[in-house]
Parts: C-alpha cells; structure tokens; sequence
C-alpha cells in the first residue's frame, strides 16, 4: 500500500493563506514572520534538489537562520505566538540533526516530521494576523 501524500498545491496555498492573512490583519511581526517564512520556503526551494536524499543539509541552513530570526521575533514581541513559532522551528532544525545524527531514519519520516513542523508554523503564523486587530484593541488605553 503506497504512503499517502498530499497534492502539490496544498503548501503553497498554506503559505500564501497564511501570508495574505498577515498582510490583512496582522501587525509589523506577523507581516515580518510571514516574510520570513516565504524567504525561506524561496531559498530552500533553490538551493535542495527536488528529490534528494538524506539529510537536506541546504535546508538546515536556511532553517537554522530562520530559528535565529524567530528567536528574535519572540524576544521582542509582546505577544505569545512568537515563542511557538520559535519552537516548531527549533523542533525543525532538531529534526534535521536527527537525520544526520541517525541515518537509519527513513526519508519518509524525516520529510513527514518537517512538514508537521512547518505546517505549524504557518498555522501559528495565521493565527496570529487573524487574532492582531483584537490584541491591539485589547492594547490600546482606555479613557
């Protein structure tokens, strides 16, 4: 029986989705992470080869730059979802370690892990633009 995988379009559309959501809604930090996350799908997109094998070490990279960025974001953020996304990329780039670490470790498991991190992270992403209008209401000083 062959491993299900979704189609195509599924993460792009995430991404763009999550992308317009912070545009629409969401503040400086949303609009910055959500800049952050196409930079990095863009940048990972050119330098990994479609179909590799083994430990993606191009992606690591970009990954590990983005953890950085993230670590940033919620250090200054007064908001939580920040430390979230921070931490589905930290669990990112320990998958990435992993695969190197253990080469046992299917292909399949190690794309399958990064993509539950990354969907995520995008997730965590929309929330975050949909819920900003409140939170800066919330905010505001009341007379």
């Amino acid at each position: 029986m062959p491993a299900y995988q979704l189609p195509v379009y599924v993460w792009p559309a995430a991404v763009v989705g999550a992308g317009i959501i912070a545009a629409w809604r969401g503040g400086d930090n949303e609009r910055m992470a959500a800049i952050g996350v196409l930079a990095g799908w863009a940048l990972t997109m050119v330098i990994v080869p479609a179909h590799s094998g083994g430990t993606q070490w191009g992606a690591m990279g970009v990954d590990v730059v983005l953890l950085a960025f993230f670590l940033w974001l919620a250090l200054r953020s007064p908001r939580f979802w920040p430390l979230f996304v921070a931490g589905f990329q930290l669990l990112l780039v320990i998958t990435h370690f992993a695969s190197a670490a253990d080469t046992s470790v299917s292909g399949w498991a190690y794309k399958t892990a990064g993509m539950i991190w990354s969907f995520l992270i995008v997730f965590a992403i929309a929330y975050a633009g949909w819920t900003a209008p409140a939170f800066a209401e919330a905010a505001e000083p009341q007379d």
